[in-house]
């Protein structure tokens, strides 16, 4: 509990500062604002290991998709993932819901990276041409687009079906998709204290080629994660 406690005072401590640090960046070249992104995932790294004494590993990392376009689905378990994945692959392009926007600062940041918002659930302008939006940034950037299919926080023990906007991505960006496994709930849960003395594993796994149906495509991403998380916890 006390060193949860510390954990947090020291993680959220930090990344104000580097805040409020590259504040003047938001009128400087975006690569600016992105190098931040990096310090902020080696801070919450930093503070994993000295603080809560968590063992980082990185599986797979060979199998990382290099020279070409592609789209990383990642389980999500914490807050660890969204720091930390900027560290291994090129500074990704979250997509994100529309309500994160709208935290002080921090939302500017996130517009500044080029974020792509989604208002869940509802029908709106903005969200018609949400996949227009996805495909432009793929092909103006050499930076991978990162979707969470279960769309928010779970616990390492849910199984939850990942939701069908990751199939249509896929559909629709006829690109490679880099699948990763994170167990990041155990150590940083979504609700409650954060535990220490535990390994967190970063699991790339083998890249999914384009072309199968949205159902197809679907049902074998799901398995391959949640059978990895199997594996990790």
């Amino acid at each position: 509990m006390i060193r949860s406690l510390i954990f947090k005072f020291f993680f959220y401590l930090g990344i104000v500062v580097i805040c409020i640090f590259f504040l003047p960046a938001m009128l400087l070249p975006q690569k600016i604002v992105l190098f931040g992104g990096k310090i902020m995932g080696h801070w919450s790294k930093i503070c994993l290991n000295v603080f809560l004494s968590t063992k980082i590993i990185i599986k797979g990392k060979e199998k990382i998709i290099l020279d070409e376009n592609f789209f990383i689905a990642c389980s999500h378990q914490s807050m660890f993932e969204t720091f930390f994945l900027q560290t291994i692959f090129n500074s990704p392009i979250f997509i994100l819901k529309k309500e994160l926007l709208s935290i002080p600062i921090f939302g500017m940041y996130l517009k500044k990276i080029g974020s792509i918002s989604i208002d869940r659930d509802r029908t709106t302008k903005e969200n018609l041409g949400f996949f227009e939006k996805i495909k432009t940034s793929v092909s103006s950037s050499n930076r991978p687009v990162i979707i969470f299919p279960q769309a928010t926080r779970m616990s390492p023990e849910d199984r939850t079906p990942f939701k069908k906007g990751v199939a249509r991505i896929y559909k629709n960006l006829e690109i490679k998709c880099q699948p990763v496994a994170i167990n990041s709930g155990n150590v940083w849960p979504k609700i409650g204290y954060l535990s220490s003395n535990k390994i967190l594993t970063i699991s790339i796994l083998d890249a999914m080629e384009p072309g199968l149906e949205e159902g197809e495509f679907l049902n074998i991403l799901q398995k391959k994660i949640y059978k990895e998380l199997d594996i990790l916890n």
